[in-house]
């Protein structure tokens, strides 16, 4: 393990005796917020001194094992116990601090949270709108394979049954997701351009057609956040909803358009049967805007930071090829290509999320060190 490494968990032991010197004092529960705020940090410092602990354990029995084997001289039983300890605390060690390297990265907040998947079709016509649902179904069909659940909040279909625009809900619940990630944090690197090279089935020459799509993934804010929006500061519109949903959706003003006045962000829903649902799903959609605005300027102001991502999630960003004649998907930002681009359509999207969460961890890390001066 890397001497930074080891310092940044000696910290970590540090601090976890002076959490539990804090939470024994008698004094403590007359300050509630402080009270849980800090048992909530020691139940997280402690994990990580938990696996710190066991590493330096095993640490000590390899040592030992190898004591053993260098002594073990003719005799073959000692010498096969060595060599079986050996390869346990070997193998155990690494797993340890592959969790521990994991563990020491800074937490994103909004990984767990659920998110709005934006999808809108770009060139390509008729063709674009129609990638924008094989998009749609990619990326439902991987959440059903997550045991997430996904809703449709707005819908702008095409003629071809494609869409211009979709935007849908994608809630983890209490599933755990891809990875140790909830729903933001295994999608958010999804947002930028997504092009496909294929021939269209309005193609009646057979010839290679490129096409483009953007997405934009934003996770849902508590309703919290909604409430700190100024009411005054909201332009509220009910218009007739469109496209599939019975008679009713047809018949009553019940779709919603919210716009933030001092941004111009706007948000709508149409999908739910009453005004009510509506205007509380567009009013979630638009916290989950205004929140990415933010976010955006603040990667933009620190340029260290952007560079550590695998992306900016501008939609400008042309991150991904989909390649249907060679049956290949090529991420840009992280030079990965997998050749089983059906499969990927159909929600198998395991190994392109591992990928991108290994490649920013390792970013991560590597900061890390550089600002431990390691």
């Amino acid at each position: 393990m890397k001497p930074f490494l080891r310092q940044q968990l000696a910290k970590y032991v540090d601090r976890q005796g002076e959490l539990e010197f804090l939470l024994s004092r008698e004094d403590i529960m007359k300050d509630m917020p402080q009270f849980l705020a800090l048992s909530r940090e020691h139940t997280d410092v402690a994990a990580v001194a938990t696996r710190w602990s066991r590493y330096q354990q095993r640490e000590r029995d390899l040592a030992e094992a190898h004591d053993m084997l260098a002594s073990a001289g003719s005799d073959a039983d000692m010498t096969a116990m060595a060599q079986e300890e050996i390869e346990s605390a070997t193998a155990e060690l690494q797993q340890l601090e592959a969790e521990l390297q994991r563990m020491l990265l800074p937490k994103d907040p909004d990984d767990a949270r659920p998110a709005f998947v934006e999808i809108r079709a770009g060139t390509g016509g008729d063709e674009s709108a129609l990638f924008a649902a094989d998009l749609l179904r990619m990326y439902t069909r991987y959440a059903d394979r997550c045991g997430w659940k996904t809703e449709i909040v707005s819908e702008s279909p095409s003629e071809l049954g494609g869409y211009k625009e979709v935007v849908v809900r994608v809630d983890g619940g209490n599933g755990g997701g891809a990875g140790n990630s909830g729903v933001y944090g295994a999608l958010k690197f999804e947002s930028g351009g997504h092009r496909v090279q294929r021939v269209p089935v309005t193609e009646t020459q057979g010839r290679i057609h490129t096409s483009a799509c953007t997405v934009a993934v934003l996770a849902e804010q508590d309703e919290a956040e909604a409430i700190k929006i100024n009411p005054s500061d909201l332009r509220i519109d009910t218009y007739r909803a469109s496209g599939a949903g019975g008679q009713h959706i047809n018949k009553t003003d019940s779709a919603v358009r919210i716009t933030h006045i001092p941004t111009g962000i706007v948000a709508e829903c149409q999908d739910g049967r009453s005004q009510h649902s509506n205007k509380a799903q567009a009013l979630k959609v638009l916290t989950a805007r205004i929140h990415e605005k933010d976010r955006a300027e603040r990667a933009a102001k620190d340029a260290a930071q952007r560079k550590s991502l695998v992306g900016s999630g501008d939609r400008s960003d042309r991150i991904r090829t989909y390649n249907f004649p060679q049956g290949r998907l090529t991420d840009h930002r992280i030079n990965l290509t997998l050749y089983k681009l059906l499969a990927i359509m159909e929600g198998d999207l395991e190994d392109v999320v591992n990928a991108l969460q290994a490649y920013e961890a390792a970013e991560q890390l590597a900061q890390l060190e550089v600002g431990a001066g390691g």
